[in-house]
């Protein structure tokens, strides 16, 4: 437990390419089970309410989603659209192409909106406030911290109504709890190696407040589940809300 005081500096393997398309494939389902079945998805929609609960505002509601893997959680934020009459659609970009392949095999046949591009969350090619959301889901883990600080701060960029960071939060709960999810139940060799790295490599939320201050992430508030993941959002990103300080991180910041 004394080495979960800091982060890991170990890179995972599915950051480094090249991997059997099969083995891919796999492993992004389970990460699709685990957002399904383990607060993924619900964080995020969670926090959609939030930042939605004023309406539209007369335009469309885009919604961006970084690090997208296979659409998974853009195609539960098109849904939650629709259910509440939404005029709108996600947008989900990934660094790998290899991932965008497997997003594409899994839409392909399915009516849906959702546009896929590959780009950079540190460099996003949109023009400022073309999102009414920006969210990414276990990206932030992924990136050193300023690299982080570059994600937040393109996210805030290009949104309007907030940003929304859905990810693990460093602790016991989460490692072991990876251990037992990756290593009793998964024989795939990315998702043994990588969940529990992962766990070991997620900030914790003082951490993740702590970056949100240095990108200009103003009204930061965190919302949990289970202990193990957290989804960070920051409310109104626009010119005309300038960054907050932050406080304390335990429920708010900002």
């Amino acid at each position: 437990m004394r080495a979960l005081r800091h982060r890991a500096a170990d890179v995972e393997l599915i950051d480094q390419g090249g991997h059997d398309p099969r083995v891919l494939a796999e492993n992004l389902g389970e990460i699709r089970r685990i957002n399904h079945w383990l607060g993924g998805i619900s964080l995020t929609l969670g926090a959609l309410e939030l930042l939605m609960s004023g309406g539209d505002d007369g335009k469309p509601v885009l919604i961006l989603d970084v690090g997208t893997g296979t659409a998974d959680i853009p195609e539960a934020i098109d849904e939650w659209l629709e259910g509440r009459g939404l005029r709108g659609h996600s947008v989900g970009v990934d660094l790998s192409d290899e991932v965008l392949i497997r997003a594409r095999e899994r839409l392909a046949g399915r009516t849906t909106a959702i546009k896929l591009a590959v780009a950079d969350g540190t460099r996003l090619p949109f023009p400022d406030h073309t999102f009414a959301v920006a969210h990414c889901s276990l990206l932030l883990h992924h990136l050193d911290p300023d690299e982080a600080v570059l994600l937040l701060g393109e996210l805030r960029r290009v949104s309007r109504r907030g940003v929304v960071v859905n990810d693990l939060c460093r602790g016991w709960i989460s490692y072991l709890g990876s251990l037992v999810l990756c290593r009793l139940l998964s024989r795939n060799p990315l998702t043994r190696h990588d969940g529990p790295l992962s766990a070991r490599r997620a900030y914790s939320v003082p951490e993740m407040a702590s970056l949100a201050k240095r990108a200009g992430l103003a009204r930061v508030r965190f919302a949990g589940f289970l202990g193990y993941r957290v989804a960070m959002i920051a409310e109104g990103t626009e010119p005309s809300l300038p960054p907050a300080s932050l406080c304390s991180p335990a429920r708010r910041a900002g």
